[in-house]
């Protein structure tokens, strides 16, 4: 799967999973993406005009946290039913 370098700005982040955020969690995983990069991508869906978060919540606040514009992200379809 390829992964696709992302606008920050453009990811719509659900309010449900908002609520799941641990701010020490994000610190750590920040320290180590300013170390060492961003080793796994996000998950995101194709939303109208934006992207929706699937999956990496703590990862984008991480990246957000460090000034980066940018998020490296794996475009995932949502199942048809």
């Amino acid at each position: 799967m390829k992964f696709h370098t992302l606008p920050i700005e453009k990811i719509y982040v659900p309010t449900a999973r908002k609520k799941l955020l641990d701010e020490s969690k994000v610190e750590v995983l920040a320290e180590d993406i300013l170390e060492n990069g961003q080793k796994t991508p996000i998950q995101v869906r194709q939303g109208k005009d934006r992207y929706v978060l699937v999956e990496g919540y703590h990862r984008l606040q991480a990246c957000h946290l460090l000034g980066e514009e940018t998020i490296n992200a794996y475009l995932v379809q949502a199942k048809k039913f």
